[in-house]
C-alpha cells in the first residue's frame, strides 16, 4: 500500500502542514483530526487534502485519530476557506478559528487534556417499562399486586411511569425521561435489575418536528411585482439587490421566497448586521416558519453553539438559519437561498482579528460556490452594491412606497447656528424639535432621538488652564460618563474616576465639552419631565438581553423618548413612533474617510425611516449648522439616486471604490523611531513595484492605540488592473529581506477596508 498523506490546517495564523496517514486510518477532506503540533501539543486540525505526494524534507508527524464520523466541513465551506484566504490575505488557520466552535477544536498540552476539553454531546437518561410488560397488560398487574405489598416505593415508580407511557403526546417507544419522574433512584433502579424497568441514554439537544404549513402575509401589489420580478432575474443572474424605501415591506418578500426555497427541502442562510438588533424580525420569521429557524450569533454558548453546528450538519435540508456574520461558516449542504438585510451595513465587516471579511461579499460568493441564489436588501444600498446592479453584474428590484397607508416621513431641516443666535435653543434642543415633541407626547406619540456618540460627553476642559483628560494607553481624549462617575477610553477600556479639580492646576472648573447620548437622555428629562425616558446604546445594552428589554418596553408603550446611537436605525419597527430627531448631524459629515458622506445619507436615511411607519405621516427633525451641505438636503428629501450620481462622480475622478480596490496596510510598534524607520523601509520597497498606486505611509488620527504606535499606507488598485496579482506582489514584497527586518513590527494587510 502506498504512503499516503494529508495537509491539515490548525487554528493558528499557520499555513497548513504535511502529515503522515496512518495505514488504519480512513481519511478524506473536511475530516477532523487529532495531531501533536510542536513537542508536546495537541491541536484539532481539518484535513484540506489526501494525497500521496511526500514533503522533500522535514521531519513527518503521523495523524493516527480521526474526531467525528463524517466530514466536519463540508466540501463548499472548504471552497470559501480557500477564497477567503487568496483575497483577505490571511491564512486557512485563522479562518479555522472563525469558524468553529471553541469546543470542535481543543487544543492542550497531552492528550488526557485535549479529551476533557474536547466537545461530548449532552445527555439524558430515559426510562420504559420492561420488555414484555405493556401498561394495562396482565403481566404487570400480577407484578404491580406484589410490588403494592412488598415494596410501595418500586409499585408508586412503575404505576407512574405507566401513567406517563401512556398520556395523550407520550413517545410512541414509551421511553419518557427520567427527570419527569418522581420516584428515587433506588427504587428505579431496583425496578431495572428486576426487568420491570429499562434505562437508555441518549444524546439531547434536538428539537420538535418542522412545521410544514406556513401562513405568510399578503403581498401588496408593488411588493408582488418586485417578488416576480426577483425570480425572474435570478433566472440569468446570481445576485438580486432589493432596492426598498424603509419600511417598503422588504420582510414580507424574504418570507415569500424562504417559505419556496423550505418547502422544496433547501436551506436559507439570511444575514443580519447585529442579531441583538434584530430581534424583531427573527421574532416575525420564528411565527411563521416555527421550529426551522436556527438563530446563529456570538452571544449563545459554546455548547449550544457546538450543538446547533453539528444538528446542521447532519441535517437533511429545509433548515432555516437567521444569523450575524459567523453564519457563513454553518455547514448548510443544501444551500439554496443566502439573504443578506441591510447589505450596506458596516457590522457585516470583520475588523479585528483576522480573517478582515466583509460577509456580504463573502455570502455572494458562499452562494455562487453552492449553486445558490443571493438577495441583498437596503433602503440605501451601499455603491458597490449599487454599481454591480446598475451595470448588470447584480439584478436590480426596487419598491419605491411604503407598505400599507404609511407615507414617508416629512424632514424638516433645523439650524443649529440660527437658533442659537435668536436665542431658540435650550441646551442640545432648538426650539423646532422642543415644539414637535411637546405635540407628539401630548397626542400619545413617541420620539426618537439620535445621537451618534454614546457618554456624557466626548471630553473635559479645564476653563483656567486648558488641560483634557487623555487616556495613557492611547492618544485619545477620555469620555466623561455621568451615570458612573468615570472618564473612559473608548479604544483600550483604560478608566479613572472624574476629578473634582484639575490634575494640572488644582482649579475646579473642568467643564464637559461637547455632549452623547448621557447628556441628550440627562437634557430630555428636564425638557420633559413627564415623560418615560430609555437610552439605546453599548453602556445601556450591556448584553443581548438587556437590549432586548430595551426594544421590547419601547414598542410596548412602557416608553415616550428613546435616545441612542446607531443601535436605534438597524431595522426597528416601532408602530408609534410619529417623530424622529437627529440631534448633530454635523458629526456625521466630519470624519477623514471617502466614504463619510455616503454613510452620513446612509444614517440620516435609515434613522429617519423610524417615524410613520404605520398609517399617517411621521416627522423628522435633521439638526445641523451646515444647512446647506449637499448630502443633507438629499438625505431630507429622500434622493438615493442624487446621492449616488453625486460620490460616484467623485470617486471616479479620484478613483475610489467602486472604481477600485484598496489594501489598507497598518503598522503597529511600540517605539515611534523604530515604527516610522520600518515603515519608510517598505514604503520604499512597495513603490518600486506600485509606483503611485502606493499612497502613504502616513499617520492616522488616533495614532497610538493600547501603547502602539500606528502608521499607515493604502494601495489604491484601480479596476482592470489584477487585484490578485497585487496581492502575489504584496505577499513576496512582505516576505522579502526587508520585509524579514520588519518582523518587529507587527503589520495587518485589510483587503477592501470599511
Amino acid at each position: 500500500m502506498s504512503e499516503r498523506f494529508a495537509d491539515i490546517v490548525l487554528p493558528l495564523a499557520q499555513p497548513a502542514y504535511t502529515f503522515a496517514v496512518d495505514e488504519s486510518l480512513e481519511l478524506g477532506e473536511g475530516d477532523a483530526v487529532a495531531v501533536q503540533f510542536g513537542p508536546r501539543n495537541i491541536y484539532t486540525g481539518i484535513v484540506l487534502a489526501v494525497h500521496d505526494r511526500r514533503p522533500q524534507s522535514g521531519k513527518i508527524k503521523t495523524v493516527s485519530r480521526k474526531l467525528f464520523a463524517g466530514p466536519l466541513i463540508t466540501p463548499g465551506q472548504l471552497a470559501l476557506w480557500r477564497w477567503m484566504a487568496d483575497y483577505y490575505m490571511c491564512t486557512e488557520g485563522e479562518i479555522m478559528r472563525a469558524a468553529l466552535p471553541s469546543l470542535m477544536k481543543p487544543h492542550a498540552a497531552d492528550s488526557e487534556q485535549f479529551d476533557r476539553r474536547m466537545y461530548r454531546p449532552r445527555t439524558e437518561r430515559f426510562t420504559a417499562l420492561g420488555e414484555g410488560f405493556a401498561a394495562e397488560s396482565a403481566e404487570l398487574s400480577a407484578e404491580l399486586d406484589r410490588l403494592e405489598r412488598r415494596a410501595p416505593k418500586q409499585y408508586a415508580a412503575i404505576t407512574e411511569l405507566a401513567g406517563l407511557a401512556t398520556a395523550a403526546g407520550a413517545p410512541a417507544d414509551g421511553f419518557i425521561p427520567r427527570r419527569l419522574l418522581s420516584a428515587d433512584s433506588a427504587a428505579i433502579n431496583a425496578l431495572v435489575r428486576k426487568g420491570l424497568m429499562r434505562e437508555c441514554v441518549r444524546e439531547v439537544g434536538g428539537r420538535e418536528p418542522y412545521d410544514t404549513e406556513f401562513v405568510l402575509p399578503q403581498l401588496t401589489q408593488q411588493q408582488q411585482q418586485a417578488f416576480d420580478s426577483i425570480r425572474e432575474q435570478w433566472k440569468s443572474r446570481g445576485t438580486v439587490l432589493l432596492h426598498g424605501v424603509t419600511g417598503s415591506g422588504k420582510t414580507e418578500i424574504y418570507m415569500r421566497l424562504i417559505a419556496e426555497t423550505a418547502a422544496r427541502g433547501g436551506d436559507v442562510l439570511m444575514l443580519v448586521p447585529e442579531i441583538a438588533l434584530t430581534s424583531q424580525l427573527t421574532e416575525r420569521l420564528q411565527r411563521v416558519f416555527g421550529s426551522r429557524v436556527t438563530v446563529w450569533h456570538s452571544k449563545i454558548t459554546q455548547q449550544s453553539r457546538t450543538e446547533t453546528y453539528m444538528r446542521l450538519r447532519d441535517s437533511q435540508g429545509g433548515e432555516i438559519v437567521v444569523g450575524a456574520r459567523s453564519a457563513l461558516f454553518l455547514p448548510l449542504k443544501s444551500l439554496q437561498l443566502v439573504i443578506v438585510d441591510e447589505e450596506h451595513d458596516r457590522g457585516y465587516k470583520q475588523e479585528e482579528p483576522a480573517p478582515r471579511y466583509n460577509a456580504r461579499d463573502c455570502a455572494v460568493m458562499l452562494a455562487r460556490t453552492a449553486g445558490a441564489r443571493t438577495l441583498l436588501g437596503s433602503a440605501t444600498p451601499s455603491l458597490e452594491s449599487y454599481m454591480n446592479a446598475r451595470s448588470g453584474k447584480y439584478g436590480l428590484a426596487q419598491l419605491a412606497e411604503r407598505y400599507g397607508q404609511a407615507r414617508l416621513p416629512e424632514v424638516v431641516i433645523s439650524d443649529t447656528l440660527r437658533a442659537a443666535k435668536r436665542g431658540e435653543r435650550r441646551g442640545h434642543f432648538n426650539m423646532e424639535l422642543e415644539k414637535r415633541m411637546h405635540q407628539v407626547l401630548a397626542e400619545g406619540g413617541q420620539v426618537m432621538l439620535f445621537q451618534n456618540r454614546r457618554g456624557f460627553a466626548p471630553y473635559v476642559e479645564c476653563t483656567s488652564c486648558g488641560h483634557t483628560a487623555r487616556c495613557p494607553e492611547c492618544n485619545v481624549t477620555l469620555t466623561l460618563h455621568k451615570r458612573t462617575g468615570r472618564l473612559e477610553c473608548h479604544y483600550c477600556g483604560y478608566g479613572r474616576p472624574y476629578p473634582a479639580v484639575c490634575p494640572e492646576c488644582g482649579a475646579a472648573e473642568s467643564v464637559p465639552m461637547g455632549f452623547g447620548t448621557e447628556k441628550v437622555e440627562q437634557q430630555a428629562a428636564q425638557l420633559f419631565p413627564q415623560a418615560r425616558i430609555l437610552r439605546l446604546d453599548r453602556d445601556a445594552a450591556t448584553s443581548e438581553g438587556a437590549c432586548r428589554r430595551i426594544v421590547d418596553d419601547f414598542a410596548a408603550g412602557k416608553a415616550d423618548i428613546l435616545v441612542g446611537t446607531q443601535m436605534i436605525s438597524k431595522g426597528f419597527d416601532f408602530g408609534r413612533v410619529a417623530l424622529v430627531g437627529i440631534l448633530n448631524a454635523d458629526n456625521l459629515l466630519r470624519n477623514p474617510d471617502f466614504r463619510a458622506s455616503e454613510r452620513a445619507f446612509q444614517t440620516i436615511m435609515q434613522v429617519s425611516g423610524r417615524a410613520g411607519r404605520r398609517d399617517g405621516s411621521g416627522q423628522v427633525v435633521i439638526q445641523t449648522a451646515e444647512t446647506d451641505h449637499p448630502m443633507i438636503a438629499m438625505a431630507a428629501h429622500g434622493d438615493y439616486e442624487a446621492m449616488a450620481r453625486h460620490e460616484l462622480a467623485e470617486r471616479e475622478t479620484f478613483l475610489y471604490p467602486p472604481y477600485s480596490h484598496i489594501i489598507r496596510l497598518t503598522l503597529r510598534h511600540r517605539e515611534r523611531p523604530v515604527l516610522y524607520r520600518r515603515t519608510e523601509q517598505l514604503a520604499e520597497v512597495l513603490r518600486k513595484k506600485f509606483g503611485r498606486r502606493l499612497l502613504g505611509p502616513v499617520t492616522p488620527p488616533v495614532d497610538r492605540i493600547r501603547s502602539e504606535y500606528i502608521a499607515q499606507m493604502m494601495l489604491k488598485i484601480e479596476n482592470g488592473a489584477s487585484l490578485s496579482r497585487a496581492r502575489t506582489i504584496l505577499r513576496e514584497a512582505l516576505a522579502s529581506p526587508v520585509g524579514k527586518e520588519l518582523r518587529n513590527v507587527t503589520i495587518v494587510c485589510d483587503v477592501d477596508p470599511q
